[in-house]
């Protein structure tokens, strides 16, 4: 392309030139012949005019008193009548400019040119004509370069801008070139990548969050599997721990679906008005086998007969990561809590642990932030849980930890005095 558009551009000034150098050539030529003559008949006229001075006072006609009357470069006749011809000068070979001069005492003085003299300024003339179309030809291959830069650099990096999108590379490169028709399409390409970008960020966000929630129900399972095969000579025993594998199935189903919606549209909810109670009494019974495996127990306190509004699903969720990550990081007894407070149902989780380290603080809600071995997903993953219904998820003490989720309260509830469920 780039040498295209310098042989185009060349193309165009050569013929340019050519129109209006030949042009310019041709009138510059007859000027100087017209000149030339001009000069050949005023010298005539000139030459005519000193004779007849000459002859009104009396002095002679000859060589000697004339000679100095006439250029070098040119020759001239006088004839006079009653004295001989006078010639001055050197006469010309081969074609000459002549012009033939009368005066008044039948004076006759003819001056010649030789023509070779007009065609030296005519040739001086053409070179100074091609060297300045030569200067136009390289000055019009400049610029044709710098013209043909502009043009395909941006071009060549438009190109790479594409391909780096199209090998996975979704970074904008927020470049513009001066020119609109290229600086479009940059910003095309750059609205394009940051497209790519949320939607690969989003794809992976999906993927990291699906192996963090199906982690918890997946461990859940294996427990009651595993209580299962401790209890298989009690049948009664049995049935009931594989209703409650059953039942990690089906929140196992829930999570997966709830996924599958979010990854089509983020903004489509599911909150509903639940039983409270019922999803924590849920996941105290799930987790308490494990607590026990480890020496450790679980507390269940405060107001009865709560109902929220949100997702149970996403609230057993929630409520699962912060018991799972007091048995993994915590120490002692382990409460859950419920209370209302104004239009709101809270859930608080705590143990006897060390708590929050004060370098983290509220960052502990990050992604990618931990301040322990783990992944950094599941307190993120639990609050965009929390905050997809209307709720939050926030961390009320350091030291010990505690945990609150706070959920809307449709129906504000008449608890007794608090209870304790050990």
């Amino acid at each position: 392309m780039r040498r295209r558009l310098i042989a185009s551009t060349l193309a165009v000034v050569l013929v340019v030139i050519g129109v209006f150098g030949l042009s310019l050539v041709l009138v510059e030529s007859r000027a100087i012949e017209s000149t030339a003559k001009d000069g050949v008949d005023s010298e005539a006229v000139r030459l005519t005019g000193v004779v007849e001075n000459r002859i009104a006072a009396g002095e002679p006609i000859d060589s000697s008193g004339l000679g100095r009357q006439i250029a070098e470069d040119r020759f001239a006749v006088v004839r006079v009548p009653g004295h001989p011809q006078v010639r001055l000068g050197t006469r010309p070979e081969g074609s000459v400019l002549s012009s033939t001069q009368h005066g008044d005492h039948g004076v006759t003085v003819t001056v010649e040119e030789s023509r070779s003299t007009v065609s030296q300024e005519v040739g001086r003339t053409l070179l100074v004509i091609l060297a300045v179309a030569l200067l136009a030809v390289l000055a019009a291959v400049a610029l044709a370069v710098l013209q043909a830069r502009r043009l395909t650099s941006p071009l060549t990096d438009l190109a790479e801008t594409a391909e780096r999108l199209g090998s996975g590379d979704p970074r904008p490169r927020h470049r513009r070139y001066g020119v609109p028709e290229l600086d479009r399409i940059a910003d095309v390409l750059d609205a394009s990548a940051e497209r790519i970008g949320r939607m690969l960020t989003a794809e992976r966000r999906l993927a990291a969050d699906a192996s963090h929630q199906l982690r918890t129900p997946l461990t859940a399972l294996s427990m009651r599997l595993e209580e299962i095969v401790a209890t298989a000579e009690d049948q009664e025993a049995v049935k009931e721990e594989a209703a409650i594998a059953l039942g990690q199935v089906e929140r196992l189903t829930d999570v997966v679906q709830r996924l599958l919606t979010n990854s089509r549209d983020p903004r489509s909810g599911s909150a509903v008005d639940f039983d409270l109670d019922e999803v924590v009494r849920q996941q105290v019974e799930e987790w308490r086998p494990a607590y026990q495996g480890e020496g450790r127990s679980m507390v269940l306190t405060g107001a009865r007969r709560l109902r929220a509004v949100g997702t149970p699903g996403a609230v057993a969720q929630v409520l699962a990561t912060l018991i799972e990550n007091a048995l993994m990081h915590g120490a002692g007894t382990v409460t859950l809590h419920t209370r209302v407070t104004g239009t709101q149902a809270v859930v608080e989780v705590t143990d006897d642990g060390p708590g929050v380290p004060p370098d983290l603080g509220t960052r502990v809600f990050e992604r990618s932030v931990s301040g322990r071995n783990s992944t950094g997903l599941g307190l993120a993953v639990a609050r965009d849980l929390a905050e997809a219904d209307g709720g939050r998820l926030e961390l009320l003490q350091h030291r010990p930890p505690v945990f609150a989720l706070f959920l809307a309260q449709e129906i504000t509830p008449q608890p007794p005095p608090d209870d304790v469920v050990g």
